[in-house]
C-alpha cells in the first residue's frame, strides 16, 4: 500500500458517505432555496467565512436567504467531494464553481467564480453536521449571456480588488455588499496554506503532502 493511503473500512466509508453527503445537501439546498434544510445542515457554533460573509451557519442561511430576496440568484457547480476522515471529524473538499447572472453596464453576463470549497463537519450524537465552510479563490470571469455583447468595465474599478477573485467583489460591491479582500487565495498561497493548516489540524489530520 502506497504511504500515505487511507484504510477504507466499512464504517468508514458509511461516515465518508454520510459528509459527502452532508456537502451535496446543503449546496443543493442553497441553489433550491430549500433554507429550512439547508439550516439543518450546521451546527449551532459552526463558523462561515467566505466573500461576503462571517458568522455561524444559521445566520449564514438567513444572509443566503436575504441575498436571493434581493436578487442575487447564485448557483453551483460542484465537482467531486473528497473527505478525510478522523473519527468523529472530518475535512471535506471539492472544487466549485460560482455563477451569478447580473447585468453590467446594462450587459447580461454571468459571473463565474472558481475556488476550491473546504467544510469541516463533526459528528454529534450520531449525526454529521457542518462544523466550518471557507473557500480557497483561485479566480473569475464575467462571460457574457449573449456572444458579442461586452459591457465597459473601469479597470480602476477593479483595482482595489485581489486577483483571485476581483470580479466577485466588485460584483458583489455593485449589489451593496462589502466584499471582504484578504480571504485565502491562489494570489496569496501563505493564506492558503495557513487556512488548510489550520482545518486540517482541528481534526487531527496533517495537510497532504
Amino acid at each position: 500500500m502506497p504511504d500515505g493511503a487511507e484504510v477504507v473500512t466499512p464504517e468508514s466509508a458509511a461516515d465518508i458517505t454520510a459528509v459527502s453527503q452532508l456537502i451535496l445537501r446543503e449546496r443543493e439546498s442553497r441553489d433550491m432555496c430549500y433554507w429550512n434544510r439547508m439550516r439543518d445542515c450546521f451546527h449551532p457554533d459552526s463558523v462561515v467565512n467566505i466573500s461576503w460573509f462571517k458568522g455561524n451557519g444559521y445566520d449564514f442561511v438567513a444572509g443566503s436567504r436575504d441575498m436571493f430576496e434581493r436578487g442575487t440568484c447564485a448557483k453551483h457547480r460542484l465537482g467531486p467531494v473528497l473527505v478525510t476522515l478522523n473519527g468523529k471529524r472530518a475535512v471535506a473538499t471539492l472544487s466549485a464553481i460560482i455563477d451569478i447572472p447580473m447585468a453590467l453596464e446594462g450587459v447580461d453576463v454571468i459571473l463565474s467564480a472558481h475556488c476550491l470549497m473546504v467544510y469541516r463537519a463533526e459528528q454529534r450524537d450520531g449525526i454529521w453536521r457542518i462544523f466550518g465552510f471557507e473557500a480557497i479563490y483561485r479566480r473569475d470571469e464575467f462571460t457574457p449571456a449573449v456572444i458579442g455583447n461586452t459591457p465597459n468595465i473601469d479597470p480602476a474599478a477593479l483595482k482595489p480588488y485581489r486577483a483571485s477573485y476581483r470580479n466577485l467583489c466588485y460584483s458583489l460591491a455593485l449589489n451593496g455588499f462589502t466584499p471582504s479582500n484578504d480571504l485565502p487565495g491562489e494570489d496569496r498561497p501563505e493564506l492558503a496554506n495557513a487556512l488548510l493548516q489550520e482545518v486540517y489540524g482541528w481534526a487531527g489530520l496533517d495537510v497532504p503532502t
